[in-house]
C-alpha cells in the first residue's frame, strides 16, 4: 500500500499510546498494510509444525486467517480498539481470534510455541525495545520460536523505527539463539531492502 500524497492530519503523536494507532486506522491511513500474507511467513508455515501462536500488534490481521486455516492455534492482540475492529472486519469467521489487549500484560490461555513478529518492534519507540525483548522471553518457553520480519535501518525518525543488527543481537542473545534467516522478496516500499526474515529459538 502506498502512502497518500496528502496524508490526513493527526492529533496523536505518541506511538506508545493506542490513540496514535486508532486515529490512523479510523482515517484509513495504513501505509504498512501490504494487503496479504508475506511470502516468508507462508514458507515458514509450510515447513513447520502448527504451534500455539501469538501475533502482537495485529494490524489488519491477514496472517490470522492464514495461520488458522493451516491448523495453527493463533491469537492476535492489539491495544488499539480501532485496529482490532479493522482486523475483525476482515477476518470473518476468524474474528474471535483477535483481542484488544496490551502485549506487556496479556497472558495467553496456554503456553506459546510461536510469536510472530510483523512490524511490532519497529512500531514502538526505541526506548521500549528492551521491554519488548524481555516480554518475548517471558512468554516463550524453552525451544519455542520467535520469528518474523526485522527492520534494519539507522534513520532516527519513525515509526517505523529501524534497528541495527548489532543492537538486535544484543537485545536477544541472552535468551534466544538465531537458527535461520532469509531474504525478503515482497517488502512494501518503506521496508524494501531493509528487512530480513529471522528465526530465533528460545534458549533453555
Amino acid at each position: 500500500m502506498s502512502i497518500p500524497d496528502s496524508p490526513p492530519k493527526f492529533t496523536s503523536r505518541n506511538p506508545s499510546h493506542p490513540d496514535f494507532w486508532s486515529e490512523r486506522f479510523e482515517k484509513e491511513f495504513m501505509p504498512w498494510d501490504n494487503g496479504g500474507v508475506p511470502l516468508a511467513l507462508q514458507e515458514y508455515v509450510n515447513r513447520s509444525q502448527p504451534a500455539s501462536t501469538l501475533i502482537p500488534g495485529c494490524g489488519t490481521g491477514y496472517e490470522v486467517a492464514y495461520l488458522a486455516q493451516a491448523g495453527w492455534d493463533v491469537t492476535a492482540i492489539d491495544f488499539s480498539g480501532a485496529a482490532v475492529s479493522a482486523a475483525r472486519a476482515v477476518l470473518g469467521q476468524w474474528s474471535e481470534r483477535v483481542l484488544q489487549a496490551d502485549f506487556f500484560t496479556h497472558v495467553p490461555q496456554q503456553p506459546l510455541g510461536f510469536i510472530y513478529e510483523r512490524a511490532f518492534l519497529c512500531a514502538l519507540p526505541p526506548a521500549r525495545r528492551a521491554a519488548i525483548a524481555s516480554r518475548w522471553a517471558e512468554l516463550l518457553p524453552a525451544g519455542a520460536t520467535l520469528a518474523g520480519f526485522f527492520f534494519f535501518d539507522d534513520a532516527p525518525k519513525g515509526p517505523p523505527f529501524g534497528i541495527n543488527r548489532a543492537e538486535l543481537e544484543r537485545l536477544l542473545h541472552a535468551d534466544f539463539e538465531l537458527v535461520d534467516e532469509r531474504d525478503v522478496t515482497d517488502s512494501i516500499a518503506v521496508f524494501a531492502g531493509k528487512e530480513r526474515w529471522l528465526e530465533w529459538r528460545r534458549r533453555g
